[in-house]
């Protein structure tokens, strides 16, 4: 692929950025896309997605589907799911629209939404591109696909169920073989080191899409605790038959069974309204119904009030102990040093200081947090270590 390896390399000469996000990506040939397709394989890995025909293009033009490729994934556009079919064609206009307008080449033989829907007609991603309405530039996916909704709306049709299929329909990228959480860490943090060494070279308007990317948590607070489930210590120890003893041959070996052992830390202050102690408890009865290890309930304002082994459905008859000022860092240290826990799960509104954490530790704010907490708390733990009770 003498032209697509060009192209790679004119691209990291022009932006290295692009370069970087490409590099060790795994090509795959195929004639299911029309031109280019990024996918995921069963690890997580980015697969590049390419039909050989792609020779015959303009190495500037395969650049730019090279740069449409790399965006679709900093806008996260692997994680929308279309309802139906009709749903599918709308989005992918809208995707497009998104990333087109960042594209000099293809902003060139763009088309508009307005005039695609007012048209009924579609794009052939080759020599015509879905660029946005020129009354909203720099807006997102999620918008245009809203905005076309409205305006098919005021139509009273929907054109758009008679046009043919998009040839960039984005399937390789929304039906991956592999879990949603490890792609969603494993382009962050490909995009994010490609973003700190070659960042100051993208156009404004790209840099401030990547950095939007870097800041949203990629996780819900759900998928983060499971990761703490993960962490595991020796629990008790059994004999089996099916692990030799090592010193003598004719006795059974010992196994230890693993069991996760995590803190979930309840703030009990004066600033804790009642609402959000309640999403606070229903929250971590939810985590129980999922969850197998140990789980140690500790409740604090200004000092640790109350240390408790947490149980099924116990919410109900939980006492809450509190209402003084605010200082999330005894229940941490207690956490970590006395009941030797794996991760710590902070709930908390946010008006006090951060607290100091040695090992791993996840804060979940309500939706009346203080901002300033959740950005202090991102930079001192990662984009990841915090989450929103919406």
């Amino acid at each position: 692929m003498k032209k697509l390896e060009d192209a790679l390399l004119s691209l990291g000469r022009e932006s290295p950025f692009y370069l970087y996000v490409l590099l060790g990506m795994k090509r795959v040939s195929t004639d299911t896309v029309r031109t280019l397709s990024m996918g995921f394989s069963r690890n997580g890995d980015i697969i590049l997605f390419y039909n050989p025909k792609i020779e015959q293009k303009d190495t500037r033009m395969i650049k730019a589907l090279l740069k449409h490729e790399v965006l679709h994934i900093i806008n996260q556009h692997f994680l929308i799911k279309p309802k139906d079919e009709r749903d599918r064609k709308i989005w992918d206009l809208a995707m497009d629209a998104a990333i087109n307008q960042y594209i000099e080449e293809l902003d060139a033989f763009g088309v508009s939404l307005s005039q695609l829907i007012e048209e009924g007609h579609g794009v052939d991603n080759e020599y015509i591109f879905a660029v946005p309405p020129a009354e909203h530039p720099g807006e997102t996916a999620e918008f245009y696909h809203d905005w076309m909704m409205k305006k098919f709306e005021e139509l009273g049709r929907f054109d758009i169920e008679a046009l043919p299929d998009s040839p960039d329909q984005h399937d390789h990228m929304q039906n991956p073989e592999t879990s949603i959480d490890m792609i969603l860490e494993i382009t962050k943090s490909k995009i994010g080191k490609a973003f700190n060494l070659y960042g100051s070279d993208l156009p404004s308007g790209v840099q401030r899409m990547v950095e939007k990317f870097l800041k949203k948590p990629s996780l819900n607070w759900r998928v983060l605790i499971r990761r703490f489930m993960g962490v595991s210590v020796k629990g008790d120890r059994y004999t089996t038959p099916l692990r030799p003893n090592r010193r003598y041959e004719d006795q059974p070996g010992w196994r230890y069974e693993y069991q996760s052992r995590i803190a979930a830390v309840v703030d009990t202050s004066g600033s804790i309204i009642e609402s959000e102690i309640n999403d606070f408890l229903s929250e971590i009865e939810g985590l129980m119904r999922m969850f197998d290890g140990e789980l140690h309930l500790i409740q604090v304002d200004n000092v640790v009030t109350s240390v408790s082994k947490y149980r099924k459905g116990k919410w109900q008859q939980l006492e809450i102990i509190g209402g003084g000022e605010t200082d999330l860092q005894p229940a941490v240290i207690h956490a970590e040093e006395t009941l030797r826990v794996e991760g710590t799960i902070v709930f908390t509104d946010g008006h006090v200081d951060v607290p100091v954490a040695r090992r791993r530790i996840l804060f979940v704010l309500s939706k009346f947090h203080n901002p300033e907490f959740k950005r202090e708390a991102m930079r001192m733990y990662g984009p990841s270590s915090v989450a929103v009770i919406e």
